[in-house]
């Protein structure tokens, strides 16, 4: 068994977290629901199934599984299989606490579950992830012209996130820690203007504001840390390797 546990290390900023732990030396297993090459051992979340065993022996467990449902159960059935204290690291975002999206308040539910579990722990909340506003804008491709939502995002490359979480790894337990953000905060009319420059597209930018308290927190700036521009890569930089 591995010294480092990281669930979710196929998505998106899984690999990238697998691949830096790698090169910095640690031993590093890949927790998945279905047999895969290389370092995995088998475990399902959704129903506690493996997770004991996946979780015996290590020092870490990188915490990076996440679905549209069931965040906070499977959280919670993580931190019920540990029994010899491994140091949790769990990414987290920035604004579970004041912008009410389902998606977050379940987050939210797992850093409570986290800091009560009596492990130690690390929670970094970070910044929405440069390819998060690349699907905003590439799913409207078809349509003749681009909505862009009528607030703010500071969004980071999972790389710049990888790194930090790296450092949490080799540091050991150190709670909350400071947020993480992109480099700059920037108008979703601004980005959007960039997508359509790296697709070589021409397309009207329509901005769109809609009511309720979810978009009126996004619209406070509440998604944002202008106080945490630690992020190296830029959503142009970003576009520049994918487009």
């Amino acid at each position: 068994m591995g010294d480092v546990l990281v669930t979710g290390g196929t998505g998106n900023l899984g690999r990238v977290v697998v691949a830096k732990l790698c090169e910095a030396g640690h031993d590093v297993v890949v927790l998945s629901r279905r047999a895969q090459p290389g370092h995995s051992v088998r475990g399902d979340l959704r129903t506690g199934e493996g997770i004991p065993a996946a979780v015996a022996g290590v020092d870490t467990i990188v915490h990076l599984a996440t679905a549209a449902r069931g965040d906070a159960e499977a959280c919670s059935r993580l931190i019920a299989a540990t029994e010899a204290g491994p140091h949790l690291v769990f990414v987290s975002i920035v604004g579970v606490d004041r912008i009410p999206l389902r998606y977050y308040l379940a987050k939210k539910e797992c850093e409570r579950l986290i800091e009560t579990s009596g492990l130690p722990f690390t929670i970094q909340r970070a910044t929405q992830f440069h390819s998060l506003v690349l699907r905003l804008f590439a799913t409207q491709r078809k349509l003749p012209l681009l909505v862009a939502p009528t607030f703010d995002f500071q969004p980071i490359d999972v790389r710049d996130v990888a790194d930090r979480l790296v450092e949490h790894v080799a540091a050991g337990p150190r709670e909350r820690v400071p947020e993480i953000g992109g480099p700059e905060v920037r108008s979703a009319n601004s980005l959007a203007q960039s997508y359509l420059a790296a697709a070589s597209r021409r397309r009207k930018i329509v901005g769109v504001g809609l009511p309720g308290r979810i978009f009126a927190g996004f619209r406070s700036g509440a998604n944002l840390s202008p106080g945490h521009t630690d992020g190296t890569v830029t959503f142009e930089d970003f576009l520049d390797e994918r487009l």
